[in-house]
């Protein structure tokens, strides 16, 4: 994701701004209507939002027009939920591109449906799956982050291939030109994201252990842990 400012041609631009548009409205109703019921949340909320603008912020180079980074999505979507994160990510995309010329307000659209939509679903969906078949919370945190974070590099891949085919190959020869490039970085970042996510996940059980239980993130066994 952060697919740079005016890279992507006007069509795709637009489509995904509007592809991104209902999750996004979708999201701030769901963080309204949490906050009122649960104001003690407001901090998790804020260091969700903290962890995912840091970790995102942190770049490196990778294909022309795009880079490799860690997305921090994971923990807010572990925490809230996938649709919470979309208005989350929108936030934390929109100053990043404004403030650090990390990513772009026309590429915004495409930017917030691979980090704040894409990825948060498959950490949500990931972390529900590892403790439906009973795997150690620590290791359902770690995979549900960095799975997230290469779920949302495939989409990457996906959407520079939809807007720039191989001329002989098509959309698929350019998605494996592009996914095999990001692969170099993005593999150990993700390992990298899982790890500090676990971290961060660990010092909430400790400071916050029954709020996450309240949030039905941990059993009660996992907090007296």
């Amino acid at each position: 994701m952060h697919i740079m400012e005016g890279f992507l041609p006007v069509k795709h631009a637009i489509g995904w701004s509007i592809a991104a548009a209902p999750f996004v409205g979708y999201g701030l109703h769901v963080i309204n209507k949490r906050v009122k019921e649960n104001p003690e949340q407001r901090m998790l909320l804020g260091v969700a939002a903290a962890f995912t603008f840091v970790l995102s912020a942190l770049k490196l180079p990778s294909v022309t027009g795009s880079c490799s980074h860690p997305t921090g999505t994971g923990l807010g979507a572990v925490l809230f939920g996938p649709t919470a994160m979309a208005p989350i990510g929108a936030v934390v995309l929109l100053f990043q591109a404004i403030l650090l010329a990390h990513g772009g307000l026309t590429t915004l659209g495409a930017n917030i449906f691979s980090m704040a939509i894409v990825g948060p679903f498959a950490a949500a969906a990931i972390f529900r799956l590892a403790k439906s078949v009973k795997l150690a919370f620590g290791l359902s945190i770690f995979l549900a982050a960095s799975l997230a974070d290469l779920l949302t590099y495939i989409t990457t891949s996906a959407q520079l291939a939809l807007a720039f085919p191989d001329p002989t190959g098509g959309f698929t020869a350019s998605f494996v030109k592009f996914s095999a490039v990001f692969a170099f970085t993005q593999m150990p970042l993700a390992i990298i994201e899982g790890l500090l996510t676990v971290v961060v996940m660990n010092s909430l059980l400790r400071f916050n252990a029954r709020e996450l239980q309240e949030m039905k993130v941990t059993a009660p066994e996992t907090v007296r842990a």
